[in-house]
């Protein structure tokens, strides 16, 4: 029985459990959003030494992270680095991406070394062996993408990415309409091409019932990709998207009827006028399932500071509703990233991430902004790296900077405003400003 299906009968698991512990709220209500669909737990059968998480309505805004080779740099070692990097900084689920190499051993292998939730795209699997026969994407059977998908969920993969939007009439649609970078979701791209060479339908729409087979027998969330989704700013929110969000909508009907946990995936290239619009038709259309994005990325013409562009139009998103960022790093559009890119791109998004945290869920989220604030007044140089999303980061900036029986940074100095205020209440016994702590209220905005 899927977590989805004991939720609709009114259990309270295990994991229902440690996910509300760490997002303090009752199991009840963790019971209640997965009955609803308005959570998930990603949570394969297969991968028992998970440490569950969920995504979803009410809950901290989580983050991702890409990993994985390519026909460029396929080492297992080097993957390994970054799986462990990402872990390390915060990344609440990681993604095997990998395009090269024996993919199934480097997946196993990934799975076993991760206590955190793993997704992947079976489609890059089945395209790559039925390149190695000579055959290349447009020959594959339906019954091989179908294949690459139980065997994923048999590896222990708790969530993987399905382009089953990806229809006859989003394409035609994206033929008539036209786009300045047409399709940019590889995996889309690759349905896409198969659909047009063989005339056909969509096998992961037309046959959508196979997935949800799949899905219930290793309690597999369905994370319904996006594989139309803009790749800039000139295309975002146009007729191909939502033509595609539309299907979706009704593929996540089928996921609830048939007891299968499932989370829709999101742009891309959007301008910052257009993200909230674009996270309130995913939870109107989808009757709020969980929201995971990419991005979003605000402008076009970041390249090599993409982490960036991506954090701006993440933490809007996160704010109006988003569950799930994917990072993006400073590789983004330019190469694999290694595994200082990874530290990068984590940090970027997890700021993002607390900031529309603060917006969606309130005091809950802005404790440890404001403890990082009583350790700045104090100066307290340590209770600053301890709230700190990079508190390595944080020290190495830090120290080279202070000079011996020094106590404030080398920004101000003598000058510390803190250290200024200080210096005062030694003379005359009181403080110089009231310390409002938690009786601060907040004037209303005008």
């Amino acid at each position: 029985m899927t977590l989805r299906e004991q939720a609709a009968q009114g259990q309270i698991t295990d994991a229902m459990r440690v996910v509300a512990a760490k997002e303090e709220v009752l199991p009840a209500d963790i019971r209640q959003g997965l009955a609803d669909g308005t959570l998930v737990i990603p949570a394969n059968n297969q991968h028992t030494w998970i440490d569950p998480i969920g995504i979803g309505q009410g809950l901290f805004t989580k983050v991702n992270a890409n990993i994985g080779t390519s026909d460029v740099s396929y080492d297992l070692d080097t993957e390994l680095e970054k799986l462990r990097v990402a872990l390390d900084y915060g990344a609440t689920t990681t993604m095997d991406l990998s395009t090269w190499g024996d993919l199934d051993s480097i997946r196993d292998t990934l799975v076993r070394a991760s206590p955190a939730p793993m997704g992947s795209v079976p489609i890059y699997q089945a395209a790559k062996e039925a390149a190695e026969l000579g055959r290349g994407i447009i020959h594959l059977e339906p019954e091989q993408m179908f294949d690459a998908v139980e065997r994923h969920a048999a590896s222990g993969i708790d969530y993987v990415t399905v382009h089953c939007g990806v229809t006859r009439q989003g394409v035609d649609r994206l033929n008539r309409y036209g786009r300045i970078t047409d399709m940019v979701s590889r995996g889309g791209t690759m349905m896409a091409v198969w659909m047009l060479a063989n005339n056909r339908e969509n096998p992961f729409y037309e046959h959508f019932d196979r997935l949800l087979d799949i899905a219930k027998r290793y309690d597999l969330t369905l994370s319904l990709g996006d594989g139309l989704r803009p790749g800039s700013i000139a295309d975002a929110t146009d007729i191909a998207q939502l033509t595609e969000l539309l299907a979706l909508g009704e593929l996540v009907e089928a996921c609830r009827e048939a007891g299968v946990q499932a989370m829709v995936e999101g742009p891309g290239h959007v301008p910052l006028n257009e993200i909230e619009a674009n996270v309130l038709l995913e939870k109107k259309i989808c009757r709020g399932a969980p929201f995971y994005i990419l991005g979003m990325l605000t402008c076009d013409i970041g390249a090599g500071h993409d982490h960036i562009t991506g954090a701006i139009g993440g933490a809007v998103a996160a704010a109006a509703g988003a569950d799930m960022l994917c990072y993006v790093t400073p590789s983004e559009h330019l190469g694999l990233p290694g595994p200082d890119e990874v530290r990068e791109g984590l940090i970027a998004f997890r700021i993002a991430a607390h900031s529309g945290d603060i917006v969606k869920l309130g005091k809950k989220a802005q404790r440890r902004d404001d403890a990082m604030s009583e350790a700045r007044r104090a100066l307290d140089w340590e209770g600053q790296f301890a709230q700190a999303l990079d508190p390595v980061g944080a020290r190495a900036l830090f120290e080279p900077s202070l000079g011996e029986g020094d106590t404030a940074c080398a920004m101000c100095g003598d000058l510390c405003v803190f250290k200024l205020q200080s210096e005062i209440l030694n003379d005359r016994g009181e403080p110089v400003f009231p310390v409002l702590g938690k009786q601060k209220t907040r004037l209303p905005i005008l």
